[in-house]
């Protein structure tokens, strides 16, 4: 269960930074404000009273995340969610499982 948690966690960084790339075109990737939203989503993963048997995030009826923030990742998931099919299959056949469990 603890790979699932590690899963997450590299699907999410990565999300990020190809939102980062294809949005922002900064020149170091992450940029400043991605990399916060990297930081921000790795310590809300680290704090979820779930633990390993945690529902993705849209699923969970806990939001533990802050108003603005929830509105970051969501725009993220939205914009890279269907590249990350092209980009990274196995990964998204992952989250596709995870979020079919709860």
């Amino acid at each position: 269960m603890k790979d699932k948690l590690l899963r997450e966690q590299k699907t999410i960084q990565t999300m990020i930074k190809l939102y980062c790339k294809s949005t922002h075109n900064a020149e170091n990737i992450p940029c400043e404000e991605c990399s916060l939203l990297i930081n921000y989503a790795l310590k809300r993963l680290d704090c979820c009273k779930f633990g390993a048997r945690k529902p993705v995030c849209a699923k969970c009826k806990i939001h533990c995340y802050k108003p603005e923030m929830r509105q970051s990742i969501r725009n993220v998931m939205r914009t890279i969610g269907p590249k990350l099919i092209l980009t990274h299959p196995v990964m998204t056949l992952f989250h596709l499982i995870d979020s079919l469990r709860f």
